[in-house]
This record gives C-alpha cells, structure tokens and sequence, in this order.
C-alpha cells in the first residue's frame, strides 16, 4: 500500500494542474514516442496493448529516468545548487539514445522555460543553469519548486500528465474512443503511485532502465511512409 499523504494547500493544488495539464503550451500532444510506429506495426492495437506499454515504461523505461531525474533536480533548485543542476540536466541528455526523444524533451523544456520566465519572471536565474538546452523534467522540476509544490507531488503529477499524453495518442492512432482513453487512464492509478513510492526510494546507482523497445520504436519512427506525430 502506497505511502504517499499529501497537505496541499490550494496555491500549490493549483499551481501543478496547471503545470500537468494539456493546455500547457509545451507542444506534448505533437508526440507519440515511438506509439505510431508500433500501431503502424500492428504491435500495439487495443487499450490493454497500451495500458501494458505504459506500464513497462514506468517501471523500467524512460519515464522512470524523467521522474527520478525531476526529484533530483527539484532538490538542487532548493538547495541553491546550479552545478548540481546542470550535471542532472547534462545526465539526462546523454540518457536519450534516439534522437526524437532528445528533440521532444528539450523542445518541451525550451518551450516551458520560455513560459516559466513569463510567469515568474525571478526563475531566470536558476533556468540559465540549464542553457542551452533544458529537458522537460528539469524545466518541471524548477516550475514545481518555485511553485511550492511538494516533491512527492510534483513527480505523481508528472508522470500522470506523461501518461495522459500517451493516452491521447492512442485515442488516435488506434484508434479507441475517448470513454476507452478515459478508462486506460483510471486503470494506470494504482501504477502510477506505485511508480512514485518506487521513485522516492530509488538510489542514484539505481537509475538504470531498459527501454530498447522504445529507442527502436522512435528511430524507425522517422522513416514511416506518413506520419502524424513527432516522435
């Protein structure tokens, strides 16, 4: 059982639906991470084909870097640390095999520290540790911080908000309809507090994952006949 508790007061609350929501101008919806070129195969064809992907991701793929990767980014920017900083964002760069998946994060990064130095004009400082090319977890990470939200909380909401974009690419490609997308989403809770409780815990010898499946997926990606996503 997950042992995860949250006193969240309502700036906070607010500050992260916006940050893991869809609307967030971040350019999210215009990737599938390599989801088209496996419905392009026939490999991935129904909600339990998609629920089963997501789920090896966050136990052994990409996303569990991204989110182990934030909560060590979000403790540098609490602590002052820009060299701390700017190792994990470096680490993460190198951690992308496929050249799609490194576009997709610093495009999204790039695009949320644009909208961060909007917003809260006093993250300048901190998000120039990370020039000239900032992940999408780094850049959430400082967002959550500053922000004032939880660690804990901030790393739940990203890998919820991850798991909604790859949702909502399937709802396309599949295609499913949008109650199916809606139900894939309601069955990920368990796995996704399981995810975080797994994160919270996990040990800087231990940030491995396994996610050949998916670097392959994105590379031949970029040589399907059409495509309607970026990655």
């Amino acid at each position: 059982m997950s042992k995860l508790t949250f006193d969240l007061p309502s700036p906070a609350l607010l500050h992260l639906l916006q940050l893991a929501s869809a609307a967030l101008p971040v350019g999210a919806y215009s990737y599938s991470e390599g989801l088209e070129t496996l419905v392009h195969q026939q490999r991935l064809t129904s909600a339990a084909d998609l629920t089963d992907w997501i789920c090896q991701d966050l136990t052994g793929g990409g996303s569990r870097l991204d989110g182990a990767i934030l909560l060590r980014a979000y403790d540098a920017v609490q602590q002052a640390d820009f060299d701390c900083l700017s190792y994990w964002n470096h680490w993460l760069s190198a951690s992308r095999d496929a050249e799609e998946l490194r576009q997709q994060s610093w495009q999204m990064g790039r695009s949320l520290s644009r909208l961060l130095q909007t917003l809260s004009p006093e993250t300048v400082a901190v998000l120039k540790a990370c020039e000239p090319a900032c992940n999408f977890a780094i850049a959430f990470a400082i967002a959550a911080a500053h922000w004032q939200i939880p660690r804990e909380v901030a790393v739940l909401g990203f890998l919820q908000s991850w798991a909604t974009n790859l949702i909502n690419s399937g709802v396309k490609l599949i295609p499913l309809g949008q109650t199916s997308g809606q139900q894939v989403l309601y069955n990920l809770t368990p796995h996704l507090i399981a995810a975080t409780d797994a994160l919270l815990q996990l040990k800087d010898d231990d940030l491995t994952s396994s996610s050949w499946g998916l670097s392959l997926a994105t590379m031949q990606h970029e040589t399907l006949y059409s495509r309607l996503f970026r990655s």
